[in-house]
C-alpha cells in the first residue's frame, strides 16, 4: 500500500483555516479538512516531498498542532498494524534504546487504542530488542488511525510534550503542609459570597493541606456565612474537575474556623510565614524558605490577609514576613495563589527527586 500522507491535528473549528494554510504551501496537494467527519485533523496526500511539507507546514503554520508524517499505512487491525510496526522499528530502535506506543483511535472500531498498544508494543519489543519505557521513552511509535485507515510514524520521545518529566518535579505534596491561613472577606453579601468562590477555587487547585478562615475579633456573622457559602462552592467545583481529569488521588482541602490571634498564640513553635508588602522580597529568601517549607518538615502556616491585612501586632511571632511582588498590590483572590506560585518557583530546582 502506498503511504503518502500527513496527518495535521488542529484546535476544532480551525480545520479549514489550517487546510487554507497547507493548500498555499503544495497548491497540487489533496487536502481534506476534518477526514471522515472527525474533527480537529486535517488529512493530506501532498504532492511534493512528505517530510518537506511536514517541515514547512511545523515553520509556518501555527494552527497545526501535531504534524504526523505517514511512514506506514495499514488496514485498522491491531494484528496488520504490529506487522507494519514491526517492519518500520527494524533498524529505527535500537536493542539499547526504550520505546512506547501511542494510538489515536478515531471510528468504531471492534477494539480499543488500548489493545492496539498491546499488540503492537510485543511486535515491535521482538522485533528490535528494545525495552518499553511508558513515562520517559527514546523513541514513540505513533498509531493514528482515521476510521479505514492506519497511519505509523516513530518519533523521538523528546518531540512529545509532558506535563510531567525529567527534571521537573510535583510541587503539589510540599503544599500539603501548608496551612493556609486565610481573613475572611467581609462586606456586601453577594461580593462576600463571591470572593469565597474564588479563594476556594484558588486553595483547592494548589491542594493545600487545610484552609483556616482566621477572622480578628468579632465579625459580622451573616457576611462571613456568605464568605463561607461560597468558599464551599468553590472548593467543591474545582475537586470535581480535579477528580475527573488527574490520574492520582485528590485531596480535598479541609476549612476550619479560628480566631487569628488565637491560632497564633495556638500555633506558637510552629512555622509562621506573614504575606505582607512591609516584608521581604520573596526573591531574597530562597535559602529561608527552604529551610521552613522543606527541611523542617513541620506543617508551616502561611498568613494572607483580606481587604485589611495581617495586624502587624502578629509580625513580631512570624519566622517571615514576605513581600511576593514589590510595588504592587494583589487582589485577595490571587493573594494564596502568587505566593503559593512564588514558593514553588524559587524551591523547585532544590527539592529535588525526594517526597516532600
Amino acid at each position: 500500500m502506498e503511504c503518502n500522507y500527513v496527518l495535521v491535528t488542529t484546535l476544532l473549528g480551525f480545520e479549514k483555516t489550517c487546510a487554507s494554510y497547507i493548500s498555499e504551501l503544495d497548491p497540487d496537494a489533496k487536502v481534506s479538512p476534518r477526514p471522515r467527519g472527525f474533527k480537529g485533523l486535517v488529512l493530506v496526500e501532498p504532492s511534493m516531498d512528505k517530510w518537506e511539507l511536514a517541515r514547512l507546514v511545523e515553520e509556518r503554520v501555527p494552527e497545526a498542532e501535531k504534524v504526523v508524517v505517514a511512514e506506514e499505512c495499514s488496514e485498522p487491525n491491531p494484528r496488520a498494524i504490529a506487522e507494519k510496526a514491526a517492519r518500520l522499528a527494524e533498524g529505527r530502535i535500537r536493542a539499547e534504546e526504550t520505546f512506547a506506543v501511542r494510538t489515536n483511535r478515531r471510528g468504531r472500531h471492534g477494539f480499543t487504542s488500548v489493545d492496539v498498544n498491546v499488540v503492537v508494543g510485543d511486535a515491535v519489543r521482538r522485533a528490535s530488542g528494545a525495552s518499553v519505557n511508558l513515562s520517559n521513552p527514546d523513541k514513540v511509535v505513533l498509531v493514528e488511525i482515521v476510521q479505514d485507515l492506519a497511519l505509523l510514524s516513530i518519533i523521538p520521545g523528546s518531540k512529545l510534550y509532558r506535563k510531567m518529566r525529567p527534571g521537573k518535579r510535583p510541587v503539589y505534596r510540599l503544599f500539603r503542609r501548608i496551612s493556609l491561613v486565610h481573613m475572611p472577606y467581609l462586606g456586601p453579601l453577594e461580593s462576600a459570597r463571591v470572593m469565597g468562590r474564588r479563594v476556594g477555587r484558588e486553595v483547592q487547585t494548589f491542594e493545600v493541606g487545610e484552609l483556616v478562615v482566621a477572622p480578628a475579633g468579632r465579625v459580622d456573622a451573616e457576611q462571613l456565612k456568605s464568605f463561607l457559602d461560597g468558599l464551599f462552592e468553590g472548593i467543591e467545583s474545582r475537586y470535581r474537575i480535579q477528580e475527573k481529569s488527574y490520574g492520582r488521588e485528590v485531596h480535598r482541602v479541609r476549612v476550619y474556623v479560628q480566631d487569628l490571634y488565637q491560632l497564633v498564640r495556638e500555633r506558637a513553635g510552629e512555622t509562621i510565614i506573614v504575606l505582607e508588602p512591609e516584608g521581604e522580597p520573596v526573591s531574597r529568601l530562597g535559602e529561608e524558605l527552604y529551610r521552613l517549607l522543606v527541611e523542617s518538615r513541620k506543617r508551616v502556616n502561611v498568613l494572607v490577609g483580606s481587604r485589611e491585612g495581617i495586624p502587624s501586632g502578629i509580625y513580631r511571632f512570624a519566622d517571615l514576613v514576605v513581600d511576593v511582588a514589590p510595588g504592587v498590590t494583589i487582589s485577595t483572590d490571587y493573594a494564596a495563589a502568587a505566593a503559593l506560585i512564588a514558593f514553588a518557583t524559587i524551591l523547585h530546582d532544590r527539592l529535588g527527586g525526594e517526597e516532600q
